[in-house]
């Protein structure tokens, strides 16, 4: 039957549209049904193809098992027939034969002596067709690797190199994947990495490269310390592979990667993306890597104390982490034993074995992407040093443990309360009695370090309270009372809690008249009282009062710090009322003190809320030093919560002057502290948007993508609308980047679609633009002309002429979409950008805007150039004998004059080369060649003071870039080459204008 049958045309398209669907058993059962429709046809080069087709579909799916079959029967149909394949398919058979050893290798249950017969047949048709060994000496390398035949394998594996690469040779990326991957099995991390960075570097790629490397280089990464790459090799690769059925391999080294740095929940959210890969049978040798690292992740999880924590699994039945673990293992070694059946040794159980057993690597590797469940309770913050010399809890030197913490406590260090702490617990285990003044301490102390359970710590302040009484320390009774009244405040007991307060107030007042209280005792019950009360319209006055009543004792011991607390609160109501500035100089000198006072750790409260503060008024230079200042200072006492906020505000400050790198690992740190606290997932979504935009602008797409990616959900159910708009904005940069234009679009739009209600319009008209321009690169050209005139009708109503030219002349091009039918309607949108730009240029050069004129006086030219442009590519010819009704001329002709009036227009500079080119080329195809050299040579001219390397010219304008320049020489002088003249060099060059 002839190939130009309408039937057999039809099959040949929806074969070439089957390669390109997402790899899996939809695609295999479509491309099954091709063969047996190409077999009806009679067609057998149609039937070859088809055969072809389903081989590769199985080959790269999870029934790999079936690729022999259509191999098979292409084989035997080379044997019989080889005229009836074209060099195409000759090539493919022999390219195809290389996967049949290799193949039979992943499935136990081919004899070891068959695969080595297959081999042996490769090698022989190879040597045949003329073809190098190193394709050959590959699949032996593969075969002996397998088996832990180590001396075979080196022996292979120097043959392999040492082949000459041929047509037959894997790309070089997969190659470089297996030699760097034996480098890891012999222990050699740092030799596989430098074999893969050509890999990683993006210079060889392919189908499944870098993805595969990727994986491959987690762990190696990890053990060199590598952390940083690791997991940016995490983010990046796993969305490569995530959607690609064939790489359930790559997708179990990131879970055992996971599992092997802390982050054993997200090593659960990705099992729980691939349900069928615990029953896909069809390559038994990754189901065995799968089932490995599933039983590795389950071994973890019960290690942990999670062994009855339910996780997915197996479809069909309720999993816990315990119950997996039984069923992985076990399944993992039934694999495993078929294959030490078939190859006769126990080199993959031992594998297996090994791998199972693993350790965790590292304890923790913050991704920066949110685990929807956490495992673990939140880690404690690293504590420093104590100020004083510490002694043993376990010395039985109580009288050395009391002295020690009275030492701390005169320092008021935030050790103070765990010294007096082993002091009892020391106490109380050795027998020693202690007097009323030393368990008053131990008592207040623990209330204090019970503070967020005021059940506990009431009484204990009672308890310190009347020890503080017997030991004739009235003043520090009352404070314990107020502490008292406090922690009742923070359980909500507000009577009791204001009773007790004026209760401990009235008696310090009179205490502090008899000498027998401090003033600084005085102030803080003050403070407390003020900050457990309803906000009135007295605070300030009151707050004023008590900072005066500090200021007058600030000779007192220890006053600074409550002079310092005082003024805090003062600033807190300061910025409560929308005074920014007076806050922010409250906060500065509340730390001041308490670094005069010696006690930092105390700073870090002002500092923080400063950093706070300077952030929201943009003030990004004090928002970094006091953000750095608290973390610095607060390290004792920050929990997970404050150290999350303090971290992503220092990123967002340090992204604010564009040190992106440092604000990753910022946010990426206030990301993980963000994890760690309770209730945090709003401040982890802001650090990751953070994180995300600085990923982004540091040429990390894939990785911002991941992230932003993972923190949407939190921004949109917890954050205002500008944070959502910013995460879809990057995550659509991101996706563009990544060259997935439809996804991209998609995030522009749902951002544009908040945007449009905004009074200001900007964004959403630049958001309408980059939804266009993605919409375009998808081939989605009604959706995209859509969008343009939405960005269109913004830009027009801000009266923003620049962005409108460039917006109409967009849609024109759109018109090529439509062929000549749509040409009326890209010249209409080009005429009208020319209209706008000519107005705005007009009513520019009337207000003596030089800048903008000119400005505007090149989107002009750049118009009526882009409008020849656009009539030439219209034209379904070029100028010649082919030419019978003159259309092609005319249109030529008319794209000349649209050249013209855009170098008329730019006006004598370089600006004008790219018109005076456009225009010597139609010059050129319409036979009038001395026009075009004279045209070429003027541009060459143009650039006759720089020099080869693409030096800046002085003059300036849009040519005066290197490449551009360079760029613009190089195709004059093709030009020239075009019409049969020799080149000159710039010094050579005709001056002139055209």
């Amino acid at each position: 039957m002839s190939t130009q049958d309408p039937a057999v045309e039809t099959i040949r398209r929806a074969l070439h549209h089957n390669r390109e669907e997402p790899e899996g058993r939809a695609r295999n059962a479509g491309a099954e049904r091709l063969v047996a429709e190409a077999e009806a046809t009679g067609d057998t080069p149609l039937l070859v193809d088809a055969l072809f087709n389903l081989a590769g579909a199985y080959a790269y799916s999870s029934e790999k098992d079936k690729f022999f079959v259509p191999f098979a029967r292409l084989l035997r149909m080379w044997d019989e027939r080889p005229g009836e394949f074209d060099g195409a398919n000759t090539h493919q058979l022999h390219w195809i034969f290389k996967w049949v050893a290799s193949g039979m290798l992943d499935q136990p249950e081919v004899p070891l002596a068959s695969i080595e017969k297959w081999q042996r047949e490769m090698e022989h048709r190879y040597r045949l067709a003329g073809h190098s060994e190193r394709a050959v000496r590959q699949g032996e390398f593969r075969i002996a690797r397998h088996l832990g035949d180590t001396a075979r394998a080196e022996t292979a594996h120097a043959a392999w190199l040492a082949a000459d690469r041929d047509a037959m040779a894997d790309c070089h990326a997969c190659e470089l994947h297996g030699q760097g991957s034996w480098q890891v099995d012999r222990g050699r991390d740092e030799e596989a990495l430098r074999t893969w960075e050509p890999v990683l570097a993006g210079q060889y790629t392919c189908a499944h490269e870098p993805h595969n490397v990727l994986a491959s280089s987690l762990l190696p990464l990890v053990r060199l310390g590598r952390l940083d790459e690791a997991r940016a090799h995490h983010l990046r690769g796993y969305r490569l592979v995530r959607p690609m059925e064939s790489m359930r391999g790559a997708v179990s080294c990131h879970v055992e990667f996971c599992a092997l740095t802390g982050n054993e929940a997200r090593a659960l959210e990705i099992l729980a993306e691939h349900p069928a890969y615990f029953t896909d049978t069809g390559d038994p040798d990754t189901l065995m890597d799968h089932l490995a690292v599933s039983g590795l992740l389950m071994r973890r999880l019960v290690a942990l104390g999670h062994g009855d924590r339910s996780v997915p699994g197996p479809a069909g039945t309720d999993w816990t982490a315990r119950a997996l673990l039984a069923h992985a293992e076990r399944e993992a070694a039934a694999v495993s034993a078929r294959f030490d059946a078939r190859n006769g040794n126990d080199a993959v159980s031992r594998r297996l074995r090994e791998r199972l057993a693993a350790g965790p690597l590292v304890e923790r590797l913050p991704l920066g992407v949110r685990a929807r469940q956490r495992l673990t309770a939140p880690a404690a913050p690293a504590q420093p040093a104590p100020a004083a010399a510490a002694v043993p809890a376990d010395s039985g030197d109580v009288g050395a443990l009391l002295a020690e913490a009275r030492a701390l406590s005169e320092a008021q260090h935030p050790d103070a309360g765990a010294a007096w702490a082993a002091a009892g617990r020391a106490a109380e285990h050795t027998g020693t009695a202690l007097g009323d003044l030393d368990r008053a301490e131990i008592a207040d102390h623990a209330g204090i370090a019970a503070f967020t359970d005021p059940g506990t710590a009431v009484p204990l302040f009672g308890t310190a309270a009347g020890l503080f009484d017997a030991a004739g320390k009235p003043g520090e009774a009352a404070a314990c009372r107020v502490r008292a009244g406090y922690a009742a405040a923070l359980a909500e007991r507000t009577g009791e809690a204001l009773a007790a307060l004026d209760a401990a107030i009235d008696a310090l007042r009179e205490l502090h008249g008899a000498g027998r209280a401090t003033a600084r005792q005085l102030t803080g019950a003050w403070l407390a009282r003020l900050d457990v009360t309803p906000p009135g319209a007295g605070d300030e006055a009151e707050l004023l009062r008590i900072i005066a009543f500090a200021e007058e004792h600030r000779d007192e011991e220890r006053m600074a710090g409550r002079l310092a607390d005082a003024i805090t609160l003062h600033a807190r109501h300061t910025a409560a009322r929308g005074d920014v500035e007076a806050s922010a100089g409250l906060f500065a000198r509340a730390a001041r003190l308490h670094h005069e006072a010696a006690t930092p750790w105390y700073a870090a409260e002002p500092e923080a809320l400063l950093a706070d503060l300077s952030l929201q008024r943009d003030d990004h230079t004090t928002a970094e030093e006091s953000a750095r200042a608290a973390l610095e200072h607060g390290a004792a006492a920050l929990g997970p919560v404050h150290r999350a906020h303090l971290h992503t505000v220092l990123a967002a400050a340090l992204a604010a002057r564009g040190a992106d790198a440092e604000a990753a690992d910022h946010a990426l740190e206030g990301a993980h502290w963000a994890d760690e606290g309770e209730m945090s997932e709003e401040l982890g979504a802001w650090a990751r948007l953070v994180l995300g935009g600085a990923l982004l602008r540091e040429g990390r797409a894939a990785e911002s993508a991941t992230v932003l990616e993972t923190a949407l959900p939190d921004l949109v159910r917890a954050h205002h609308d500008g944070r959502v708009v910013q995460a879809r904005w990057w995550l659509g940069e991101a996706l563009r980047d990544l060259d997935e234009p439809r996804a991209a679009a998609e995030q522009f739009l749902l951002a544009a679609e908040i945007a449009q209600h905004w009074e200001e319009q900007q964004d959403h008209a630049v958001l309408a633009n980059l939804a266009a321009d993605s919409l375009e690169r998808a081939g989605l050209a009604g959706e995209a002309a859509q969008a343009y005139g939405r960005a269109g009708e913004l830009w027009r109503a801000m009266e923003r002429p620049v962005p409108l030219v460039r917006t109409l002349r967009a849609r024109a091009w759109l018109s090529l979409h439509d062929g000549q039918g749509g040409l009326a309607e890209g010249r209409a949108a080009m005429a009208e950008a020319a209209a706008v730009a000519e107005e705005a240029l007009a009513a520019a050069t009337a207000a003596g805007d030089g800048a903008a004129a000119a400005h505007l006086r090149a989107e002009l030219a750049g118009t009526h150039r882009q409008t020849g442009e656009l009539i030439v590519r219209s034209c379904p010819g070029e100028p010649g004998e082919e030419d019978t009704d003159g259309s092609a001329r005319a249109a030529y002709e008319e794209g000349l004059a649209c050249a013209e009036r855009a170098i008329t227009v730019f006006g004598p500079g370089p600006a004008r080369s790219a018109a005076q080119l456009m225009a010597a080329w139609l010059e050129a195809d319409l036979g009038r060649h001395a026009a075009a050299a004279k045209r070429a040579r003027a541009v060459i001219a143009q650039y006759a003071g720089q020099d080869e390397s693409g030096a800046e010219d002085e003059s300036g304008g849009e040519d005066g870039d290197a490449g551009v320049a360079a760029q613009r020489l190089a195709e004059a002088r093709s030009v020239l080459e075009y019409i049969g003249e020799r080149p000159a060099g710039p010094e050579k060059a005709e001056a002139g204008e055209a």
